[in-house]
């Protein structure tokens, strides 16, 4: 059973996990992950995505405590979105946005003026441009962007939101100039980092000096 210490960012405590059919994913596990870059890595159905699950709190262990310290941040192999949505959605930043939209019209209220940020665009984008996006409006549809335009849309929004990021297989079914987006970007962020991925050259890329296997 791996096991890892540091300054505890996520924590699991003795953790187990079971599948609704019965089968015990995960047992007993206990991990702590910091600000570093750490690798996951195993067979395929050994559990690395429940795992991440668990810690983005989409799924509730069996028995076992988890504990997060800040925003955590799950970046998947497939990003799926709603048809309607746009990347100020993405980043939590439509009502934001709206609000200096009235302010510079002229019509914001005293609650707007108070309220305001208005190094919230040049922020969003900053975060569009490390992954590669520049110029990308807010208003844009994210359906209208292809697959690795997505993703990389993704985790602009994590590196906007200084999270404990979580990559699952990120450069599953990407193009180069997507992975090497995501590579660069990831070599410039200075928070926590969990990463499975099968690919040793991409993990070499970004930086993992501490690797963990599930067994």
């Amino acid at each position: 059973m791996p096991s890892h210490s540091a300054t505890s960012l996520v924590a699991l405590r003795s953790v187990t996990y079971v599948t609704p059919d019965g089968l015990t994913l995960l047992d007993d596990l206990s991990l702590t992950f910091g600000c570093e870059r750490t690798g996951l890595v195993g067979r395929n159905g050994i559990g690395k995505s429940t795992l991440f699950r668990l810690i983005a709190g989409e799924l509730a262990p069996a028995s076992g405590t988890i504990e997060r310290s800040g925003i955590v941040g799950f970046l998947r192999q497939t990003v799926q979105t709603d048809k309607n949505d746009t990347i100020a959605d993405a980043f939590g930043a439509a009502a934001g946005l709206a609000r200096l939209d009235r302010l510079d019209k002229g019509r914001g209220s005293l609650t707007d003026a108070a309220e305001a940020d208005w190094t919230l665009p040049a922020r969003m984008a900053d975060a569009l441009s490390r992954v590669q996006l520049p110029n990308f409006s807010p208003s844009r549809q994210l359906a209208s962007l292809s697959g690795g335009q997505r993703t990389r849309a993704t985790l602009a929004v994590l590196l906007f939101s200084d999270a404990v990021i979580l990559l699952d297989e990120p450069t599953n079914h990407l193009d180069l100039d997507s992975t090497t987006a995501i590579e660069t970007a990831l070599c410039g962020y200075n928070g926590a980092l969990l990463v499975a991925s099968h690919d040793p050259d991409f993990l070499d890329a970004i930086g993992i000096t501490v690797q963990l296997e599930l067994t």
